[in-house]
């Protein structure tokens, strides 16, 4: 029987790299679906830019979660998708505030209101909101399943003794024996005065 080799640095890393290419891969769909969304808005109705942008940003959050779930994070802790759905709109809904904050501090606060510049400021903004999105997302909303138990001698050594005493399994040999020390008889010493 083989024991579970504990995972080296550089195996975290090409873990935690793949991690980030899929959510790269989810998140430049959701770009697309973003800019698409949102400069379509822009162009076709009289929406103020911000509200555009929320709009667009809604659309992108619900696909984004299809990806993460079923691509990204699709061999992570399914237990609750209540609790996961919950958490992933409560820190989506952050992302958005961060995002529209940027664009709408340009657009309000500085008047650059081009179609370049809210591009430009609409990007800025999802990329800040991207990487609270990363952490917050495999940190609390796609959590990790607990790595395999490692086993331990103890373990190992008493599964011959656990076989024996099921009536349905003969037994291994006899149980291992934990070594016991001499004792070598000690004689009280005299109290000192």
């Amino acid at each position: 029987m083989s024991t579970p080799q504990p995972v080296t640095l550089t195996e975290r890393f090409r873990g935690i790299g793949r991690e980030v290419l899929k959510f790269g891969a989810v998140g430049g769909l959701g770009v697309l679906v973003n800019f698409g969304v949102f400069n379509l808005l822009r162009s076709t109705t009289d929406l103020a830019v911000v509200r555009a942008s929320v709009i667009a940003i809604v659309v992108a959050i619900i696909s984004n979660y299809i990806g993460f779930r079923y691509f990204t994070y699709r061999d992570r802790d399914r237990g609750s998708r209540r609790r996961e759905l919950t958490l992933f709109v409560a820190f989506s809904l952050i992302g958005m505030i961060i995002e529209s904050g940027v664009l709408y501090v340009a657009t309000y606060g500085f008047g650059w209101d081009s179609n370049l510049q809210s591009n430009i400021f609409k990007f800025l903004g999802m990329g800040i909101a991207t990487v609270f999105r990363f952490w917050s997302y495999r940190t609390w909303v796609f959590r990790a399943l607990p790595e395999p138990a490692v086993a331990t001698t103890a373990t190992t050594a008493a599964a011959p003794v656990v076989a024996a005493q099921r009536e349905d399994v003969p037994a291994a040999g006899p149980a291992p024996v934990a070594p016991v020390s001499p004792v070598s008889p000690v004689s009280p010493e005299p109290a000192a005065r």
